[in-house]
């Protein structure tokens, strides 16, 4: 298979979207990336689209699946698989961000695209709760191990555990909330965008916070982010898996 690109990227994704369109084998176009991030696209930003078959064997336009050019990037994934692509205990549960903001170009199967896409927006109550308890162990894990570092006389130990606990931390506090945690790219978008409803998570203070444990590590501000989120944990029902820590949490909340 051939795709000939335009003078654009808008151009390259017209005539393929038209092509695809007349495929009987495409039940549905999807476009997701920067370009359903109002404000993000750059003159660099291509166009990634969904192409949803009714099965592998549906479409030439199989073939095209991981496709990449300067203006446009697909994948070509049948129905099935595109019902579970991004949930919970999938290998591909990394690419959930990806349709949470995603635009239906084409659905021709009355409306089930849009509703699939629904599904992947937002965690469901049971999945979110699951979620909140094993980020949070997670995060309380790792923030344990490099304040142990700390204390005893490891910083750049210590330094490398904080940076690692960012990303749990960042999990627990999306779930809180129902959200999909997003693409690094997109998080001051999304916390500007969509409040988590509390100052403490505002990009103004939640990014300095993140910032500086990039950057040092630095243990009363674990402490403090910690003294956050274990408030909000508790307060939504989370407290078994922090109190599981025992006496060890005091590491955390003391200096």
């Amino acid at each position: 298979m051939h795709i000939v690109l335009g003078t654009t990227p808008d151009d390259t994704l017209a005539a393929f979207a038209a092509r695809a369109a007349e495929d009987p084998g495409v039940v549905g176009l999807v476009l997701s990336g920067s370009r359903v991030h109002e404000g993000m696209p750059t003159v660099h930003s291509d166009y990634d689209l969904h192409v949803i078959l009714r099965d592998r064997q549906a479409s030439e336009l199989a073939g095209l699946d991981w496709f990449r050019s300067a203006h446009l990037d697909l994948v070509v994934i049948p129905l099935a698989e595109f019902r579970t692509r991004g949930m919970p205990g999938r290998p591909d549960h990394f690419a959930r961000y990806s349709y949470v903001h995603a635009e239906v170009l084409l659905d021709r199967l009355d409306g089930a695209i849009a509703r699939i896409l629904d599904e992947k927006r937002r965690l469901g109550a049971e999945e979110a709760r699951a979620a909140v308890d094993g980020w949070l162990d997670a995060y309380v894990n790792q923030t344990y191990r490099s304040l142990k570092s700390y204390r005893d006389g490891h910083p750049a130990m210590g330094h490398l555990d904080a940076a690692e606990s960012v990303p749990h931390a960042l999990e627990v506090l999306f779930a809180l909330h129902r959200r999909v945690r997003p693409y690094n790219k997109y998080l001051r978008w999304e916390l500007e965008r969509s409040p988590l409803g509390d100052r403490r998570w505002g990009a103004d203070r939640l990014l300095p916070v993140v910032e500086r444990l990039l950057a040092d590590g630095d243990p009363d501000t674990q402490r403090a982010l910690f003294t956050d989120l274990e408030e909000a944990a508790r307060k939504a029902g989370h407290g078994e898996v922090l109190d599981s820590w025992g006496a060890d949490l005091e590491l955390l909340r003391h200096s």
